[in-house]
């Protein structure tokens, strides 16, 4: 029986999506549920998943084509359908040696690596740089490979172990070649991915439709450093998390929310709306673009509950599965340049909230404390608000009651 496959219902804010990658051809065998094609909206990149098992009949719509909600984009035959091309003979091949057998046995030709199956988007991101999955290390499930261990590999290069010389990295779309050392004056036109575009427009938009003003401070980081070395151990192993920075962030930023409401809220043409409630959106850098995961109810959770909820989104954007609703919304913002090495920057606003606060590097500085200069960890926090309905001095006291709530953690507890 015939199988229409179809681009899945889009969200009501997107209008269209790019079908920017088949992962079978016609003629191939699939399984139930196996990603067939990714589909790029402005927001997220969405699998399209076999609605049963047999054979790809054929490929409507091919790779770059624009696509809404609904449009049919592959014929399915369910069954056996036609015989699996492994079945066909081939000529015997001359024995190999045992080093490339064995090299074989690490890393198949099928998308696994050591026996271990690869999700699509790393299978993706091995197939794009040529990348050998037998001599990347796994942190997965049962030593499975995901998507941050083949960026980590990409990024750090072979290990000692393995310094034999790999066949140039194919350019791609997502990340353009580097120019050649060869003093060639070449040139590399690549178009913008959607959510590129999107982040392009959205930036645009800030800049033209708000006025937006930074102002700065610095805080004293040796309480929440003390606190993290004290109990980061205990913490990891009773909660399974890692104690981090901004979970001290987002517990001292909503408290000062809470004493200036405006810098929650969002202009909206002639209307204030001010929220009663805290999502506080985390931006993360993914290798597609910026994306700003929601933590709902940050003030309904625990310092545990915030920094598992952070762990959690930040993975799934890192990996492409973040789901649409989870970077939708949102009433204020966070961002670190400080994982980078920035050490001041003004953020951007995140429309249409009213403001954005920006963590920094820490370095250790010279300062005077009871008369005394002695050196402590500081960072320099900028808190960018629209001034259209955000006065100058609730700015500023919203980064004094941050920066006072990190310099004493204790106030999380007792509510001063």
């Amino acid at each position: 029986m015939s199988i229409e496959v179809k681009v899945p219902q889009l969200p009501e804010s997107v209008a269209d999506a790019t079908l920017v990658n088949w992962h079978k051809k016609a003629g191939d065998r699939v399984e139930r549920d196996e990603n067939l094609v990714d589909i790029e909206t402005d927001k997220v990149v969405l699998e399209v998943p076999a609605p049963a098992s047999g054979v790809l009949k054929s490929i409507k719509i091919e790779d770059g084509t624009t696509v809404t909600g609904g449009d049919v984009i592959a014929i399915l035959e369910e069954g056996e359908g036609a015989a699996p091309a492994e079945e066909k003979k081939e000529a015997p091949k001359a024995e190999k040696p045992a080093a490339a057998k064995e090299e074989e046995e690490g890393s198949s030709s099928d998308g696994t690596s050591a026996g271990k199956p690869l999700s699509p988007s790393v299978r993706r991101l091995v197939e794009e740089h040529d990348l050998d999955p037998a001599k990347i290390k796994g942190t997965g499930k049962d030593g499975r490979l995901t998507k941050a261990d083949v960026l980590e590999f990409m990024e750090k290069g072979p290990s000692k172990d393995n310094k034999e010389e790999k066949p140039a990295a194919k350019p791609s779309a997502s990340a353009p070649a580097a120019p050649r050392a060869t003093g060639a004056r070449e040139e590399r036109r690549v178009p913008m991915s959607r959510l590129r575009a999107r982040i392009a427009e959205r930036m645009m938009e800030a800049n033209n439709e708000t006025a937006m003003l930074t102002s700065f401070n610095e805080v004293d980081l040796s309480a929440v450093m003390e606190l993290r070395k004290k109990y980061k151990e205990s913490f990891e192993k009773q909660h399974g998390v890692k104690l981090g920075f901004m979970g001290f962030f987002v517990k001292a930023a909503i408290e000062a929310l809470k004493k200036f409401p405006v810098v929650n809220a969002s202009a909206e043409g002639k209307d204030v709306i001010y929220h009663d409630y805290f999502d506080i959106g985390i931006a993360v850098a993914t290798p597609k673009g910026l994306l700003v995961p929601i933590v709902r109810d940050a003030d309904q959770l625990s310092l545990a509950g915030v920094e598992q909820a952070i762990a959690t989104h930040a993975k799934n954007a890192r990996e492409g599965t973040i789901a649409l609703e989870d970077i939708t919304g949102g009433t204020f913002t966070i961002t670190n340049g400080g994982t980078f090495g920035s050490l001041m920057s003004t953020p951007i606003l995140n429309r249409p909230q009213s403001a954005i606060l920006g963590m920094h590097a820490i370095k250790e500085r010279a300062v005077v404390v009871d008369g005394q200069v002695v050196a402590r960890p500081m960072m320099y926090i900028a808190l960018t608000y629209d001034h259209r309905i955000v006065d100058g001095k609730e700015a500023v006291l919203t980064l004094v009651t941050i920066k006072e709530m990190l310099e004493d953690p204790a106030r999380f507890l007792i509510g001063v």
